[in-house]
């Protein structure tokens, strides 16, 4: 009897684990026939608010140290008043674009600092009426505090600071003590206008700056000129016109004068044709005769890259060919191939030593200087 239950109830265990088994598998072949579900997404975590110091591109230890940020700090999940964000961020904090009038290579440079933005219209009203000191010229510009760029003050605009540069040398020598006094005279005259404060730097330095820039653009200088100079008929200037224009000159804007322009819309020209501006003035052009042609190349207001020495030998030897001319130099002594090698060795020592100054011929700041 014992060993009959025993068989009786390991039958009914074992028919009761196939049942699960069955179950189980029946639900989970259910299951997988069902629809897919989205994978419940991860708990968010606490929300942040944004920090205005970090969006300014400055650490916490960055912006402890820098004054005026403490008032950017605020309690979590309180914004500051982004009115006061200009008030708040000191100037290095915020973004400002340098100035392509003014540079420091070459300019002496005041600053102006009104007690608050000023309109562009109130600026305009102070403008001194001259921009020149004597022989050097100045540009006043003002800090935009819309877009955070300098330049010339116009209406409709808000200025919060300005600038004055005062060029130290140029082709007319440096720059000397009257010249500054008269730079500071009409500059204190437009802040005063303005009830601005004004910096000005050191006279005695600004003057020894300007001598020693004026020295090195005296070594470093170079204007190249050339004489065509007739065979034999010499020639109208309707003839010298016309042979001119097919090799890319055009008429200047002063008589006896030709010019092949630049690439860049306002640049200077790459070369010059001169003549006698008598013969452009005359009642009858056309009857008046030319022998003479000056070609010339102002070596620093073209960039290197355009090879303006390459261009000024191809202009004298096409416009010698058509017009029978010889290539002749200032002393009319007849230039050889010889003599075009020489200048070009010179020539590329002369870019080296102008862009390891910072003043690449061609450049906006080395046109100012060599003018």
């Amino acid at each position: 009897m014992t060993t009959d239950w025993s068989l009786t109830a390991m039958l009914a265990a074992l028919g009761g684990l196939v049942l699960v088994g069955v179950l189980a598998h029946g639900w989970w072949s259910a299951r997988r026939a069902g629809p897919r579900r989205p994978t419940p997404a991860a708990p968010a975590p606490d929300r942040q608010e944004p920090s205005l110091v970090a969006a300014a591109g400055l650490s916490e230890d960055e912006a402890q140290r820098l004054p005026g940020l403490e008032a950017l700090h605020t309690e979590p999940g309180v914004l500051p008043d982004l009115r006061t964000l200009d008030e708040a961020v000191p100037a290095v904090a915020r973004a400002r674009k340098a100035s392509t009038r003014i540079d420091a290579l070459i300019d002496a440079i005041a600053t102006v600092t009104p007690e608050a933005p000023v309109s562009g219209e109130m600026a305009l009203s102070h403008m001194p009426g001259s921009r020149r000191a004597g022989t050097k010229p100045f540009h006043i510009e003002g800090l935009n505090t819309a877009s955070g760029e300098w330049e010339l003050p116009h209406a409709g605009q808000r200025y919060g600071e300005f600038q004055a540069g005062l060029q130290m040398a140029n082709r007319s020598g440096a720059l000397n003590e009257i010249e500054y006094s008269e730079f500071v005279q009409k500059v204190q005259g437009f802040a005063d206008g303005l009830g601005a404060m004004v910096e000005f730097p050191d006279m005695l330095d600004v003057v020894g700056r300007a001598r020693e820039l004026d020295q090195f653009a005296g070594g470093h200088d170079a204007q190249l000129a050339i004489c065509l100079r007739a065979r034999g008929a010499a020639w109208t200037l309707g003839f010298v016109q016309q042979g001119a224009l097919r090799h890319g000159f055009v008429p200047g804007s002063m008589p006896g004068r030709l010019i092949m322009p630049g690439q860049e819309d306002g640049a200077p020209p790459v070369l010059t044709l001169h003549f006698d501006a008598q013969a452009a003035l005359a009642d009858d052009p056309q009857a008046s005769s030319l022998r003479e042609l000056t070609l010339a190349l102002d070596v620093l207001q073209t960039p290197e890259a355009l090879e303006p020495f390459a261009v000024w030998q191809e202009a004298a030897r096409n416009l010698a060919r058509d017009f029978e001319a010889d290539v002749c130099d200032d002393r009319g002594q007849v230039l050889n191939l010889h003599a075009f090698q020489s200048i070009g060795q010179e020539l590329a020592t002369l870019y080296k030593a102008l862009a390891a100054r910072d003043l690449a011929a061609g450049s906006p700041v080395a046109r100012r200087l060599f003018s």
